[in-house]
């Protein structure tokens, strides 16, 4: 798929993965993640590359069965790419991937891009009360840290 000099790839083996290692390791929710979780992580999802210019500027993974429910997650833009839209289009390609066409349940979680995703259509939760979760939060920072 291409946007002027914007391209979207899927093959995870094309992917710079010490690049995007690197993103997700600095991020709240996978802080210190180590480099073969997130290759067997990849090797397991739809991945989502987003080049400008042949360079990778952003990334966005997707766990699903392909019928009826998908989970996105790991979704970065590169800080010095931030702030011209590069976001708002990736997760618009995401959604329109024939393969995660007419799920029952698309589910995210974020901290702080509530309003990107609202503009994709994603709403809060309608009924927080049925979800439940196993959260371990610093799994991969050593301990103490």
């Amino acid at each position: 798929l291409m946007a002027g000099q914007r391209t979207i790839a899927s093959d995870w083996s094309e992917a710079d993965l010490d690049l995007i290692h690197a993103e997700l390791a600095r991020c709240y929710w996978c802080e210190g993640i180590p480099r073969a979780t997130v290759e067997r992580a990849m090797r397991g999802s739809l991945n989502f590359l987003l080049r400008e210019d042949g360079a990778l500027v952003g990334y966005a993974r997707v766990i699903s069965d392909r019928a009826t429910f998908a989970y996105r997650c790991d979704v970065f833009v590169l800080e010095a790419c931030r702030g011209r839209g590069l976001g708002d289009w990736l997760i618009a390609q995401v959604l329109a991937h024939p393969e995660l066409q007419g799920l029952r349940r698309f589910s995210l979680f974020t901290r702080d891009a509530h309003a990107l995703y609202a503009r994709h259509g994603f709403t809060p939760l309608a009924a927080p009360d049925r979800g439940m979760e196993i959260v371990r939060p610093g799994l991969y920072l050593p301990p103490g840290a």
